[in-house]
């Protein structure tokens, strides 16, 4: 008689892989914030970019964009599409660490904010992160172009600059990010009429054999496990 299943790998114990291959993920996670459900100045409403994968993102929008200004044009906003965190096998659009940033990075910088989910490891193996994030920027160049005449009404060409978009990625975020501008190429027009003016990597995420000193420790003072633990704690 074989042995039993047991576990190989353990991620916080949100995130188990078993020596028979079944991967299992804790429904139960304790933030150590809350998720801010509301908030006067931003709007926000999930919709489906991949049918085929079942992948949803979030649209943040400044509640401020619907407000016409005397002069009758109201001034376009830039677009941030946000790349959550997670070590490709953690981490949601839902997440309070995700959220409750895209909501101040709208209100902050009065701009339409994207956030995709995109297939988690070890159930979808790399480059499906990435083709994920890809398929989320040519949504949004549908969104642009309208196609099948079909738009989402937040993303109406008046209210929204489509040649105004910045990509933003966190930890294994910024390596989606990164291979993003590696796929697109500085100058490409294959999302026109959307325009990338830049991407910014946010403590990017690159996988090495050499360790750094965060992960070897002492702690760093400005990105350590510590920090890490006063924003989420995972509960089996």
């Amino acid at each position: 008689m074989g042995s039993f299943p047991h576990i190989v790998e353990d991620c916080l114990g949100v995130l188990q892989v078993l020596s028979d291959g079944t991967v299992f993920r804790s429904k139960t996670i304790q933030f150590n914030m809350p998720v801010i459900h509301h908030q006067n100045s931003v709007d926000f409403k999930d919709a489906m970019f991949d049918k085929t994968h079942n992948l949803h993102l979030r649209i943040y929008k400044p509640a401020s964009a619907s407000n016409i200004p005397p002069n009758g044009r109201p001034h376009k906003l830039p677009i941030v599409v946000f790349i959550h965190g997670g070590g490709f096998c953690l981490g949601s659009r839902t997440w309070p660490t995700c959220h409750n940033s895209c909501l101040r990075f709208a209100s902050g910088l009065n701009a339409v904010v994207i956030a995709p989910d995109y297939r988690l490891a070890p159930e979808h193996r790399l480059p499906a992160a990435m083709d994920d994030a890809a398929s989320a920027m040519r949504w949004l160049q549908s969104q642009a172009l309208r196609e099948n005449g079909v738009s989402d009404a937040w993303l109406n060409s008046g209210e929204v600059d489509f040649d105004q978009v910045l990509v933003l990625g966190d930890s294994s975020g910024g390596n989606i990010a990164h291979h993003l501008a590696v796929r697109l190429g500085a100058g490409s027009t294959e999302l026109a009429p959307v325009r990338v003016r830049g991407y910014v990597l946010l403590a990017p995420f690159f996988g090495g054999v050499v360790r750094t000193r965060s992960e070897l420790g002492p702690s760093e003072a400005l990105l350590n496990l510590d920090i890490l633990d006063r924003y989420f704690v995972m509960v089996p």
